[in-house]
């Protein structure tokens, strides 16, 4: 299905039952491209003030995508984190919109970049950042010296 104006966002908690199925469905799709289904890089229970979990749903109510955004580091963090897009295969403009409007709420939430993580056999993945323009970044955390993952952000 074609996104845009049939196109609903909005920020749920991230332990209820659509988004574990949207989380499901994108570690299920992860573990088959990179051998790691990525759960261990996001803690439901990490709810911040200056962050969310967003679903995205069409006209007919149908379950898209999603995509999260969190402080990198520190609460008080210039840098938000976006974690956990995910868009069904087959959907069109889903990803993008959920990538903008992630955007417009760490800009809301007063980042002043958006910084990622993706692993570089997920071309696809990196591909669309870059189209977003995501140029890679220095790694934090876990990602430092992680040959597998890149690391990638945008001013906002």
């Amino acid at each position: 299905m074609a996104a845009g104006r049939d196109l609903v966002i909005l920020a749920v908690d991230a332990a209820g039952p659509d988004a574990q199925l949207l989380l499901d469905a994108l570690s299920e799709a992860l573990l088959r491209i990179n051998g790691d289904s990525g759960r261990s890089s996001f803690d439901v229970e990490a709810a911040t003030p200056r962050g969310g979990f967003y679903l995205a749903r069409d006209g007919a109510g149908t379950l898209q995508g999603c995509a999260a955004l969190r402080p990198l580091g520190e609460a008080d963090s210039a840098i938000g984190e976006l974690k956990r897009m995910y868009a069904h295969p087959g959907s069109t403009g889903v990803g993008t919109a959920l990538l903008a409007h992630v955007e417009a709420q760490a800009r809301r939430h007063g980042y002043q970049a958006l910084h990622l993580s993706t692993r570089v056999v997920n071309s696809r993945a990196v591909a669309f950042y870059a189209r977003h323009g995501y140029v890679p970044v220095l790694a934090w955390g876990k990602y430092v010296g992680a040959a597998q993952s890149t690391c990638l952000g945008k001013t906002l």
